[in-house]
């Protein structure tokens, strides 16, 4: 125990007064009195350390370690007390908005299935769907911190439900593309195979079945290659290829090879004479152009070339447009056109011996080049599909992600 130290200079002080009044008034017993009363008083007074000593923890002291704990935190998190939202930290106030402090925890949140769960005792979690937005998906924890304070955890899951059902998605689409040419190369040999077996079939219908299997086949080879080019360009895309060439040679190489398959009058280069050097994957960025070669040339108009245009931005990007003077598309499918397996026309696409995946095919490698894809239609026009790319070397900055 600590023992607290003599008032001295008090204590002399009320001497001296006391002593004072006995001489001045002639009165031995009230200065005796005023002197028993004032050193009295002394030790009656609060020691100096006593007064400065910290306060004993307490809810706000509490709530304050709390709030500089969760405010760095990425996950949304509450603290209800009574009811009443009393913190949320930075994520939270971002996703629900700052009004909700001191706001009623029901009126905050304002979903059932969440006002449900903070009826719970003993804490609890739920997935609540529509929190922040109609396809928003929310799994929402309750922790109880003590007898009158509770802590809400939120955790998006939105993101994850739509990659699921983006997967989901490309399954049926894939089965469903893959099965239309199984069923087509099965049906024509069991004919043919029927047909050996004492059916009459006649030369010119059994041409007809073999060269309708070998297109269903080539289409079928097609689709499978797009989906495993899909698949590698998916697994890169956070990695920038570190080769550097030239664009212009790049499309003069393709554009000559296009000319000598088709002719020269399915084909315009607009070259330019300055250098387009730019960092990617050549395979992929010759995989790029023929595939918007290729639909110029499968949906364009016939009697027209498809134009492959160069130029060099001052923005330090080289850019490549590909236009047809097709029929068009129309506006409502532009937003659409670089889904898996989306088609304006699907009669028209496996016509043609299309996918569904060559635009798709593209824009995953402009992402993986860090560039730019805009497509631009008109009815009655034609299409024109622009491909922006950073270019590199010692007159144009390296733009490699740091």
């Amino acid at each position: 125990m600590q023992h607290r130290p003599l008032p001295l200079p008090g204590l002399m002080l009320a001497f001296v007064g006391g002593i004072a009044i006995m001489v001045l008034a002639g009165d031995f017993w009230l200065g005796l009195a005023v002197l028993t009363i004032w050193a009295a008083s002394l030790f009656l007074t609060p020691r100096e350390s006593d007064a400065q000593a910290p306060p004993p923890p307490n809810a706000l002291f509490q709530t304050d370690r709390l709030r500089d704990f969760l405010e760095p935190l990425g996950l949304p998190y509450l603290v209800i007390e009574g009811g009443r939202i009393i913190l949320a930290n930075a994520a939270a106030r971002e996703v629900l908005g700052a009004h909700i402090v001191q706001q009623d925890a029901r009126v905050a949140l304002r979903h059932p299935e969440a006002v449900r769960l903070l009826d719970r005792e003993g804490g609890g979690q739920a997935i609540v769907r529509g929190l922040t937005g109609s396809r928003s998906i929310w799994h929402v924890s309750l922790l109880p911190i003590d007898a009158t304070s509770t802590m809400v955890e939120l955790v998006n899951r939105t993101a994850e439900a739509d990659i699921s059902r983006a997967h989901t998605d490309f399954v049926a689409n894939a089965s469903h593309e893959l099965r239309t040419p199984l069923a087509s190369i099965i049906g024509y040999a069991e004919t043919l195979i029927e047909a050996e077996g004492g059916a009459r079939i006649g030369p010119e219908t059994s041409l007809r079945f073999h060269r309708t299997i070998l297109r269903e086949s080539k289409r079928l080879q097609a689709l499978v290659e797009d989906l495993m080019s899909l698949s590698r360009i998916e697994a890169e895309k956070h990695e920038l290829p570190p080769a550097i060439f030239d664009l212009g040679d790049m499309a003069r190489t393709v554009a000559s090879g296009i000319a000598a398959l088709h002719g020269e009058h399915r084909i315009r280069l607009e070259d330019t004479d300055a250098p387009l050097p730019v960092r990617g994957d050549r395979q992929q960025v010759d995989q790029l152009l023929r595939n918007l070669v290729d639909n110029g040339l499968k949906y364009g108009a016939e009697d027209a070339p498809v134009t492959i245009a160069l130029s060099r931005l001052d923005s330090d990007q080289a850019e490549m447009v590909v236009t047809d003077r097709g029929p068009g598309i129309a506006a409502e499918h532009l937003p659409h056109l670089t889904r898996r397996f989306y088609r304006t026309d699907p009669g028209r696409s496996r016509a043609v011996g299309g996918t569904g995946l060559g635009l798709a095919i593209v824009k995953h490698i402009v992402e993986r080049h860090r560039g730019r894809l805009d497509i631009r239609s008109r009815l009655g026009e034609g299409t024109a599909i622009t491909v922006r790319l950073p270019l590199q070397g010692d007159d144009a900055p390296d733009r490699h992600p740091a």
